[in-house]
């Protein structure tokens, strides 16, 4: 009855984690990725728009998502390079950068939201173009691209959140592997120095040399 029970035990616990750190994985990979690439391609685009009173008449005037603020477009570089160094870290250094990866995503919503509205550019184009400081942008209108940048950012946010749930359970850059997440001895018994013979194949197996006799003697 020992062997009966003993071998179900470990095969039951290995299939867990091993799906939902792969779906949750796939995920956070496909959701960082084109997070940053969605928010870097917003802040390209126009934000807003307006005119300004010159000679000559009314000047229009635009003003991109990088016009308005940079903080989207840095975030997005950060989200992105911490998405992968998540791989690079183990235990508590995975924790940090996944908690920087989150708050990367929140930041760049946050600060697209804020920018959403934002006239301060528009003013200072308008203020350049008829040569007065005093000068304010009329005919303001908005585009959509702020709240683009702004579901970027919230990908990012969400490969974030899926790293600081599930990160424990995924492949590093270095070490072994240890796909299901089961603990791999590390010490253990000294080997027989009368079977060198055992010891080597179990090494060419894969197998653990300090652990029990390898010949089954």
């Amino acid at each position: 009855m020992e062997y009966v029970t003993a071998v179900p035990h470990p095969r039951s616990e290995a299939p867990g984690p091993a799906p939902s750190g792969r779906r949750s994985l796939a995920v956070a990979l496909l959701s960082g990725a084109l997070g940053a690439a969605v928010a870097l391609l917003s802040t390209r685009q126009n934000w807003s728009s307006g005119t300004a009173s010159v000679a000559g008449g009314d000047f229009p005037l635009t003003a991109s998502g990088s016009d308005v603020t940079g903080v989207p477009a840095a975030l997005a570089i950060v989200g992105l390079a911490a998405l992968v160094a998540v791989f690079a870290v183990r235990r508590s250094g995975r924790f940090l950068v996944s908690a920087l990866l989150a708050l990367a995503g929140a930041g760049i919503v946050a600060a697209a939201l804020l920018g959403a509205g934002d006239s301060s550019a528009l003013d200072e184009k308008a203020a350049a173009a008829s040569g007065d400081t005093a000068a304010t942008a009329a005919a303001l209108s908005h585009t959509a691209w702020p709240y683009v940048a702004a579901a970027g950012g919230a990908l990012i946010l969400l490969a974030g959140l899926l790293a600081l749930r599930y990160g424990r359970l995924w492949p590093a850059m270095s070490g072994r592997y240890e796909r299901d997440g089961t603990p791999r001895p590390r010490k253990a018994k000294p080997v027989d120095p009368d079977r060198p013979e055992d010891i080597w194949k179990a090494l060419d197996r894969g197998e653990d040399p300090t652990g029990p006799d390898p010949a089954g003697t």
